[in-house]
């Protein structure tokens, strides 16, 4: 074999190899990069929950304390469903 040919056989080899490796490598850190991306989003989703939550909570209270100055006629079916709705 020919030093020519030796020469390009080595280089595309090189070149080869590189491109397997530089693929490998930016699909690794695309991988890493996506699943930070779903792991903000669990974040935002579980805060948005417990926000709303917290909102719940605090409007049914504020529910409890209206009804106790002054009840009304729908008060025994929202009760019923708030706290049908708070069981889960």
């Amino acid at each position: 074999m020919s030093r020519a040919a030796k020469a390009t056989l080595i280089g595309s080899v090189l070149v080869s190899g590189l491109t397997v490796w530089g693929v490998h490598f930016m699909q690794t850190k695309e991988r890493e990069v996506m699943y930070r991306g779903v792991q903000r989003d669990e974040a935002r989703q579980a805060e948005k929950k417990r926000q709303r939550q917290l909102d719940l909570e605090l409007n049914q209270k504020r529910e409890e304390e209206y009804q106790k100055m002054q009840p009304t006629a729908a008060s025994s079916t929202t009760t019923a469903a708030a706290a049908a709705g708070s069981g889960s």
